[in-house]
């Protein structure tokens, strides 16, 4: 009797294993709301005006930069930035301009393409 249950069970996990394996994956709907606790209230949640963590911790994972450090490495310093948005940096040979080549491809949560002048703005807007 206790052999038979548990062919039963096994037959029964192998079953539903081959049902789910088999099954597309169901992907997340557009759209909604995201909620989190959090323990400030900021006045804004723009990581170019705010410099409290309370705006940036949330805010970080929201928006991408032209630089940023690596996340797989415990303690940033110079040495641990890498490329987002940019794809590398050079410094003019006066050492008073800073140039970053962007990323091909990126666009805007709203299709447009993300530009040079996007870059500029976040600057001078």
């Amino acid at each position: 009797m206790r052999f038979r249950l548990w062919v039963a069970a096994a037959a029964a996990s192998a079953l539903v294993t081959a049902i789910s394996a088999g099954a597309p994956a169901s992907a997340q709907k557009a759209g909604g709301v995201l909620k989190l606790s959090h323990f400030d209230s900021p006045a804004s949640m723009s990581i170019l005006e705010e410099s409290t963590r309370a705006a940036l911790q949330p805010m970080m994972g929201v928006f991408n930069n032209l630089v940023m450090y690596d996340q797989h490495i415990a303690k940033s310093s110079l040495e641990t930035i890498v490329p987002d948005l940019a794809t590398s940096w050079s410094w003019s040979e006066d050492g008073t301009e800073l140039s970053f080549p962007l990323r091909q491809g990126v666009k805007w949560h709203d299709g447009k393409p993300f530009t040079a002048a996007d870059v500029k703005c976040t600057w001078t807007c």
